[in-house]
């Protein structure tokens, strides 16, 4: 490893055991962000009861989007430990022949997978990393190979059809009334399915995989496994009971219900596809966890192997629970507590974005201050809705176009995830391994992605052209 690289990842983990030490629990910084935009709200004038009046209307006004968002979680979470994906896993980990050659395949499959289900690539690309980890005759750098397991989280996720923004965008009925009035109906077809999307897509998916690659540890820099002293119990869970003592123990581990359920399932997929325009049909944020749904009902074969699974998933969902309904507070303290003039927070804060950027610069002043704010508020869909009212009405007034507009954000929004230890956790509690140990290889991805997505960002938009949001 080359001195400059020692020197980043010494100062990466000095970051990394400060943030460990001093920054509290995501769920302080909801609290804390509802608090500031509040007193943010009084200083322009707004009376201290139409702050209240919109806390307390918006905090209910996003449960609709919540539940998506947990089950776009469980299901994630439910396909990946099933039966058929352990086996798929299992014949990846056969594929390379070299500790970096591993890591480059654990980055691959991370950036692919985080395309479809951001949730699923973190638990698939972890379990890929265990498997790959117990071939010792690869002599892979755990270190290295668990950051990989997260690149897709903070290059590709965001911009693929898990998007939360791009999903809450293109679903009228999971849009708060104050950002639909701006933006309108945003399908697919102007976010992420976008050429200039897609571009940006494969070029960050190239760069983040020869990083990976050229980062990787080799010689006695090589820290495997056997050095973080982790074991694992070898195929010890629990199975439950499968000879039948009362007829609910033979339902519960027989497929028949589950089969007939997803062949009713497939029955309305293929109705649905057949009748509209599959992207359209796809961008559907209840349509495509149905999707994911069916295929985890599939995968585990019985109910009773289902709700293992399931009960195994929810925890991870906790955060998403407790923290969007303040997420949309902050939303509508911003945008419905005006002041004596009828203006809201969001009108200011818009108004100073517009003076200090140009069409021209929209996007990297969007980009910079989306990717610092993404940092506090890990939260792709519920930040969306605290930054859309202005990152809109900004897109208005300098007529951005607007699904670029999302993009910008989307982009941007992913990068601190690399450093971020919450969208860690998930991939971290499996390895059982701390964020500091992968946080020297993540803050190399960084900052080479930061420049390179500002740049994208700004030569790709300049291709695009504004029109006006369409209401449906």
């Amino acid at each position: 490893m080359d001195h400059s690289q020692n020197i980043l990842q010494r100062f990466a983990l000095r970051v990394s055991d400060w943030s460990e030490k001093w920054f509290p629990d995501s769920y302080i910084f909801a609290l804390l962000g509802v608090i500031i935009v509040a007193i943010a709200a009084l200083s322009i004038g707004a009376p201290v009861q139409d702050v209240a009046i919109s806390f307390g209307n918006g905090f209910w006004s996003l449960i609709p989007f919540t539940m998506q968002m947990c089950m776009l979680i469980i299901v994630g979470y439910v396909v990946s430990v099933s039966k058929p994906v352990e086996i798929l896993i299992r014949k990846m980990a056969k594929i390379p022949n070299s500790g970096r050659g591993a890591i480059v395949l654990v980055a691959t499959v991370s950036l692919f997978i985080s395309l479809i289900n951001w949730a699923m690539s973190t638990v698939l690309t972890a379990l890929l990393v265990i498997a790959l980890a117990k071939r010792k005759e690869l002599n892979m750098d755990y270190r290295a190979a668990a950051a990989a397991a997260i690149i897709g989280m903070g290059a590709t996720w965001a911009l693929g059809i898990s998007s939360s923004a791009a999903q809450l965008q293109a679903n009228k009925a999971s849009l708060p009334e104050p950002l639909y009035n701006l933006s309108g109906v945003i399908p697919f077809t102007e976010t992420i399915f976008l050429p200039q999307s897609m571009i940006m897509t494969a070029v960050l998916i190239i760069v983040s995989i020869a990083i990976a690659f050229w980062s990787a540890p080799k010689g006695n820099s090589i820290k495997t496994i056997d050095q973080f002293d982790i074991q694992w119990d070898e195929d010890k869970e629990q199975k439950a009971e499968n000879t039948p003592k009362r007829p609910g123990d033979w339902l519960e581990n027989s497929p028949i219900l589950s089969i007939l359920i997803v062949v009713l399932g497939l029955l309305w997929m293929f109705n649905e596809y057949t009748k509209s325009n599959p992207i359209i049909a796809i961008s559907s944020l209840n349509t495509y966890n149905f999707i994911f749904l069916m295929l985890g009902i599939a995968l585990h074969g019985t109910p009773r192997n289902f709700l293992n699974a399931v009960a195994k998933a929810v925890p991870a969902v906790s955060g998403v629970l407790i923290q969007f309904p303040l997420y949309g507070s902050i939303a509508f303290i911003m945008t419905n507590a005006v002041n004596s003039a009828d203006l809201s927070l969001s009108h200011y804060i818009a108004e100073f974005f517009v003076s200090i950027a140009t069409k021209e610069t929209f996007a990297i002043v969007m980009g910079i201050y989306s990717a610092i704010l993404g940092f506090f508020i890990p939260s792709g869909g519920g930040k969306w809705i605290i930054e859309a009212p202005y990152v809109m009405q900004a897109a208005h007034d300098l007529k951005v176009h607007l699904g670029w507009s999302v993009q910008i954000y989307n982009a941007a929004e992913a990068l601190p995830n690399l450093i971020n230890p919450f969208f860690m956790l998930p991939m971290l509690g499996i390895l059982k391994l701390k964020a500091k140990d992968v946080i020297g290889f993540t803050v190399t991805q960084l900052i080479f992605h930061l420049p390179l997505v500002l740049f994208l960002l700004w030569i790709l938009g300049r291709t695009l052209t504004y029109a006006p949001p369409v209401f449906s």
